[in-house]
């Protein structure tokens, strides 16, 4: 029997890298996109394997995430893997700009980066609870950051919200451990996706590079393929972790 999947923020970058890792493990995935659902489609259509799916919707509204969820439930009749990876970096500065769009900002982040997930994660929960083969071998898996540790200066928000879905990981895997249901997080470095691709590209590309002794950035994939194990091959043992995956990039 196929391992149904809902990735979301899947339509370019880290979260169709992670589609198509699963997808090779033999998942049958939901692809979700924020509001681009030929990017979506075109990331489900090129998926190894077939019944994969396409869901729309913007996850930081709760009636949205209801609706997105309950259609990937129905496309593929049922879930047992859920992979958050949605998420905006929005530039904020602690010294300048207006008070209101810092308010903004921070509103806008931690929307969709804490509280998005906060309620998939509570909408798969219930879910695997009131299957009929019961809620164990059920698999949550959040996209945190390095960034949490590190801090960053530049988007206090972005680092905040991903220190809360880290956090949120590792009390939910308390919490849903007596159930059998495993939750895990990674927590990568920068990452050569069109997202960061400008920085790569301008005069700070050299920097960013030798964050890491590899002197390079980390490509989707690597990212993609720490998500899969987490999602298929990890040992429940594993539940609870936050997986640095940074390139030795910072180390705690």
């Amino acid at each position: 029997m196929s391992t149904n999947t809902l990735v979301t923020g899947a339509g370019r970058g880290i979260g169709a890298a992670i589609a198509a890792a699963l997808a090779e493990a033999g998942h049958t995935v939901a692809v979700h996109a924020g509001h681009d659902a030929e990017a979506a489609r075109r990331v489900a259509e090129a998926l190894p394997g077939t019944g994969h799916a396409v869901v729309v919707g913007d996850l930081a509204i709760p009636a949205e995430c209801e609706r997105v969820f309950a259609e990937a439930v129905d496309q593929l009749g049922g879930l047992d893997v859920l992979v958050n990876n949605a998420g905006i970096f929005r530039a904020q500065s602690a010294t300048s700009g207006s008070f209101a769009d810092w308010q903004d900002a921070w509103r806008q982040t931690l929307d969709l980066n804490l509280m998005a997930p906060a309620n998939l994660c509570r909408l798969m929960a219930e879910h695997l609870l009131q299957r009929p083969e019961g809620p164990a071998g059920g698999r949550m898996v959040n996209v945190g950051s390095r960034g949490a540790y590190r801090g960053e200066p530049d988007n206090p928000a972005y680092g905040a919200s991903k220190a809360g879905l880290h956090s949120l990981t590792q009390s939910l895997a308390v919490a849903l451990a007596p159930h059998g249901i495993f939750s895990a997080a990674v927590a990568p470095g920068f990452v050569d996706t069109r997202m960061g691709r400008p920085a790569l590209e301008g005069a700070s590309g050299v920097a960013i590079r030798a964050q890491s002794p590899f002197n390079r950035v980390a490509e989707p994939e690597e990212v993609a393929a720490t998500v899969a194990w987490l999602a298929t091959a990890a040992p429940e043992w594993v539940s609870g972790t936050v997986i640095d995956v940074n390139g030795a990039s910072h180390l705690r």
